[in-house]
């Protein structure tokens, strides 16, 4: 059975599309490749979180993550 997103917006459709690559960056410590703006929007989702002056992904953001790596598993076995 596939799963089915509730209707979203553009930008946060878009924010999800891209939160692997933003992920990516931090993890490569690139966070300015990102954006202020589009940091900032992760952050309004509680995607990334600042710590201590760093960003890391929260649960949530972890989540969604997880969420994208599944449908990618599943787009590659149709």
């Amino acid at each position: 059975m596939a799963f089915v997103r509730p209707s979203t917006s553009p930008r946060r459709d878009h924010l999800r599309a891209t939160l692997l690559s933003a992920v990516d960056l931090l993890y490569r410590r690139r966070a300015d490749l990102i954006g202020d703006g589009t940091i900032g929007d992760y952050v309004a989702l509680h995607w990334l979180e600042w710590n201590g002056g760093a960003l890391r992904l929260t649960v949530t953001g972890q989540n969604v993550c997880d969420q994208l790596k599944a449908e990618s598993r599943e787009l590659q076995e149709q």
